[in-house]
C-alpha cells in the first residue's frame, strides 16, 4: 500500500482550470505509463476484493466508464475474476439496465448488461476518484438491479472535501489516497 501511495504522489499530474475553470483535474495518464507504479496500484486496489489470508472473496470486478476501464480490468486479471463494464448511455449493445444520476454539473445515465452479473454474485467496484459518490452510488444501484451485491469501493484517490462517501451509504470505501 505504501508503495502506491507513494506512485501516487510521484505520478498523478494536478491540471488547473480543467475541464472547467475552478477544477483540478487528477491526470492519472504518468502512473499508467510507469509500469512499476501502475503494478503496484493495481495490486493494493486488489487488496478490497480478499480477505484477510489473501483469498479473493468477490465474483466480478465492475469499472466505471471510462478510466475505471483501465483500473478495473488488470484488479479482475489479479484476482481472477470477470471483468464488467458500467457505460455511458447507448454504448452497450444489448439488454441493459440503466440508472441516472446527478453530476456536479448536470446529468448522467450508466448502463449494465442485463446479464452481466448473476444473483448473488458479490461485486467489487473499481474507479480512480470518489468525489460526489453519485457515480458508485448508480453503479451499486445496477448491480442489486441484476441481484448482485456490491463488496466494496476500490479508487485511487477520495476528494475528501466533497463528502462522496456520504452518498454511497454503507458501501465499504478503500483509497489509495485521499485529497
Amino acid at each position: 500500500m505504501a508503495a502506491a501511495r507513494a506512485a501516487l504522489e510521484r505520478l498523478v499530474v494536478d491540471v488547473p482550470d480543467f475541464p472547467e475553470p475552478g477544477v483540478v483535474f487528477k491526470d492519472i495518464t504518468p502512473l499508467l505509463a510507469d509500469h512499476t507504479g501502475f503494478a503496484s496500484v493495481i495490486t493494493a486496489l486488489a487488496l478490497a476484493g480478499r480477505d484477510q489470508d489473501g483469498t479473493p472473496v468477490v465474483d466480478k470486478v465492475v469499472g466505471m466508464e471510462a478510466r475505471g476501464f483501465i483500473l478495473a480490468a488488470p484488479v479482475a486479471l489479479a484476482l481472477g475474476t470477470g471483468f464488467v463494464p458500467v457505460r455511458k448511455a447507448g454504448k452497450l449493445p444489448r439488454g441493459t439496465h440503466a440508472v441516472s444520476y446527478a453530476l456536479e454539473y448536470g446529468e448522467a445515465t450508466l448502463e449494465l448488461h442485463r446479464d452481466a452479473i448473476s444473483p448473488g454474485d458479490r461485486v467489487l467496484l473499481v474507479d480512480d476518484v470518489l468525489a460526489t459518490g453519485g457515480t458508485a452510488r448508480a453503479t451499486r444501484e445496477l448491480i442489486e438491479s441484476c441481484g448482485g451485491t456490491a463488496h466494496g469501493l476500490a479508487v485511487l484517490m477520495e476528494l475528501g472535501f466533497l463528502s462522496g462517501r456520504g452518498a454511497i451509504g454503507d458501501l465499504p470505501v478503500s483509497t489509495l489516497m485521499t485529497v
